[in-house]
């Protein structure tokens, strides 16, 4: 049988009171009779007092063992009040948790009085509620953008299967081909993409010491880089994680940075040896408010995009304990730092 924490609390401490209240007073007696025992052995016959009368002592203790009673009863009960009290906002904190649903994430406990333990157990788990709010609310923005950007395609391919089938004429057959082709190709990079975030969100499987360095360079040499001139400067620099994953997030920060950029643009990847990698590019100007948004799902996008690169490199760099940022360059373009933990090696 299990007993609440109030039950416990109370049984403690009005115990301990009960104790004290009772040993107290039966101490005092006994000290009393001990020192009465030792004068009655001293005395003689014939000048020893008479003893006193039974009746006076009976009832004196009669009504110290009620008033004993009595204390204990009200420790009891005062413990009993005590501790409902002391625990009432944790009452309260049971209570959003159990009211706690993808509907009620917007409530508070917003407990008030002290700054003690209960005040702080209350803070943390509105603290908690505040990041499951804000990771809901992006998810729901997730799902609604990737079923957007899924069902369009699909919408395209039914209206030029309908439309084009209805003339098959040779030359609208190939122009149907061309763009069926273009849609199907579309949606298999944004399920791709799709792919790629949720196994950044989950994070390497097995993490492994990665040279960092060789990883950069290996992906800035295979990437075709046009008239982009793409500089660089590494410095060895080992770190703890997935080189697939890795090499993904490098791939993904160069192609943007090449992708989003002027004629005869340039791109500079810079590594320290502290983990921290910057990619920075010329390109047209970013608005200063509008710079964090990118990070989201489908916020960005061209004709070949589907929107989500940032969005996979934020998921790999929290994967592997690190931090992204984003800044607008005063001349144009924008400058992504990323700071992974460096591995001793």
């Amino acid at each position: 049988m299990s007993h609440s924490v109030r039950t416990r609390m109370t049984l403690l401490y009005g115990g301990f009171f009960a104790l004290i209240t009772i040993g107290v007073p039966l101490a005092a007696l006994g000290f009393q009779a001990l020192v009465v025992g030792h004068g009655g052995a001293e005395c003689t016959t014939a000048d020893c007092p008479d003893p006193p009368m039974d009746e006076p002592r009976d009832g004196g203790r009669i009504t110290t063992l009620v008033a004993i009673a009595v204390i204990v009863v009200l420790a009891f009960a005062v413990c009993w009040w005590l501790t409902g009290r002391m625990l009432r906002p944790l009452h309260r904190i049971t209570d959003a948790a159990r009211r706690l649903s993808l509907s009620t994430l917007h409530e508070r406990i917003a407990l008030t009085g002290p700054d003690d333990e209960l005040r702080r157990l209350a803070d943390t788990f509105d603290a908690m509620l505040d990041r499951l709010e804000r990771a809901a609310s992006s998810q729901r923005r997730f799902v609604a953008n990737a079923s957007h950007e899924l069902r369009t395609p699909l919408a395209v391919q039914r209206t030029a299967i309908e439309v084009g089938l209805a003339d098959p004429a040779p030359e609208r057959l190939a122009r149907i081909r061309a763009e069926l082709l273009a849609n199907t190709l579309r949606s298999e990079r944004i399920i791709d993409g799709l792919l790629q975030l949720a196994n950044g969100e989950r994070g390497p499987d097995a993490p492994a010491p990665v040279e960092l360095a060789t990883v950069v360079r290996q992906v800035v040499a295979e990437h075709p880089t046009g008239a982009v001139t793409v500089r660089t400067a590494l410095t060895p620099v080992t770190v703890l994680g997935d080189e697939v994953m890795l090499a993904q997030m490098v791939s993904n920060l160069l192609r943007n940075a090449i992708r989003y950029n002027v004629p005869d643009g340039g791109v500079q990847v810079v590594l320290l040896d502290k983990g921290e990698l910057t990619i920075s590019n010329s390109g047209p100007r970013v608005a200063e408010e509008t710079a964090g948004e990118l990070f989201e799902p489908f916020r960005s996008r061209s004709r070949d995009g589907a929107g989500l690169g940032l969005s996979i490199v934020a998921a790999i760099v929290r994967a592997h304990g690190g931090t992204v940022t984003l800044r607008p360059n005063p001349e144009g373009g924008l400058t992504v730092r990323v700071c992974l933990p460096p591995h001793p090696v």
